[in-house]
């Protein structure tokens, strides 16, 4: 059964090892990343975020019992455990998936997981065009049309 954990991202070692030693039992963690490369004062920096902050998904089939999570409510590096997560572990279950199958080799999330939409407003990363917001006006098969400060281009 899979629960939400609110972390302290700091204590996470801490909080691993002892869940094993409050229980005995292995635990699965998931903690979903991004990465993002942003191009400052012409340099290429990569950042390393977390996409749900200090939340991480934990799986154990022990989660079911009331008792196990009484043990582990005071555990070293854990804010608190979300109440509620019983009916929901199909929409847990199936975001967990959807991560995992747009993972890179390196376990970050690429950016197919989210699309691009028509008249939504973006900023070019890189390029000549660097920290410039456009609107995608038309979406085709291999062209996007968008409007940059008044003007239409493909």
């Amino acid at each position: 059964m899979w629960v939400i954990l609110k972390i302290d991202n700091k204590k996470f070692g801490l909080l691993k090892n002892d869940f094993q030693k409050k229980t005995g039992q292995n635990f699965i963690f998931y903690k979903p990343k991004l990465k993002v490369s942003k191009y400052i004062n012409n340099k290429l920096v990569n950042k390393k975020i977390d996409l749900l902050g200090d939340y991480i998904f934990c799986y154990n089939k022990l989660f079911s019992e009331q008792k196990i999570i009484n043990l582990l409510k005071f555990s070293v590096g854990l804010k608190y455990i979300l109440n509620g997560f019983i009916p929901y572990q199909s929409e847990i279950e199936t975001f967990i998936k959807k991560c995992k199958t747009v993972e890179d080799k390196d376990g970050f999330i690429s950016s197919s997981l989210s699309t691009c939409k028509e008249n939504e407003n973006y900023q070019f990363l890189s390029g000549p065009f660097v920290k410039k917001f456009f609107k995608i006006l038309n979406l085709k098969d291999t062209k996007i049309k968008i409007l940059l400060g008044g003007i239409e281009t493909y």
